[in-house]
């Protein structure tokens, strides 16, 4: 497990900012200490476009290169949450955007393999997690829903998009008592989607749970060829 170095310059709210950042956190529903202690040390503002910095710790999303968007972090710790990790977890995330998702997972899970369609992105994310000295975290460019099939199986599956149903491709790639998080669209209204946690269980049967809503937008397979 790694822990990642400090970042760059606090932002301007400082300590006083960092800790209503935290106490907003709970108040949203984040109750895991493992993923509070994540959400403190690792450097949301690290992750964000420059002219986004003093957005870092407010509870938006931000633009990303290739039409993409750095989720809000009530959000990215949700879902974190819902993983229910643990150091011994092997982690694999389909679409890596910014990388902060994935560096919040590495304080945890003993690894995590990061896949971005966008290779610009994957190239971006790579860099700084390398500069916050993060090492359990690998980044690649590719096509996420296909990943699992040779690097798998994983303890725990992330999919930072809206998928209708979760693929074989990823159920396949997903360890006994696994756990897979995602967001679907909700039932009788395809606009509106829901973080849902998925319990592989005994027999192989699935033991779905709502989480919360979301804004995601539908994850788009394949690997991008022109960004």
């Amino acid at each position: 497990m790694s822990t990642p170095e400090a970042g760059p310059a606090e932002p301007p709210e400082g300590a006083e900012g960092r800790a209503a950042f935290l106490l907003e956190m709970r108040a949203r529903g984040v109750q895991d200490l493992r993923v509070l202690r994540a959400l403190e040390r690792v450097p949301r503002e690290a992750f964000a476009p420059r002219r986004y910095h003093d957005l870092a710790r407010r509870h938006v999303a931000l633009p990303l290169r290739c039409g993409q968007t750095l989720p809000e972090p009530w959000l990215a710790a949700r879902m974190i949450e819902a993983l229910s990790l643990t150091p011994e977890h092997g982690v694999l995330e389909v679409g890596s955007g910014s990388g902060y998702a994935a560096a919040l997972m590495s304080t945890i899970a003993r690894s995590v393999l990061s896949v971005e369609r966008f290779q610009t992105l994957a190239v971006e994310a790579s860099a700084r997690l390398r500069r916050l000295g993060v090492d359990n975290v690998r980044i690649v460019w590719g096509d996420g829903l296909e990943a699992g099939r040779e690097a798998g199986p994983f303890d725990r599956i992330i999919v930072q998009g809206a998928l209708a149903e979760p693929p074989e491709s990823l159920l396949g790639a997903l360890a006994a008592d696994g756990v897979l998080v995602m967001a679907r669209p909700e039932r009788g209204e395809p606009l509106r989607r829901r973080v849902v946690r998925i319990l592989r269980i005994a027999g192989g049967g699935l033991d779905v749970a709502s989480i919360c809503p979301c804004r995601l937008q539908p994850i788009i397979p394949g690997r991008s060829r022109a960004l």
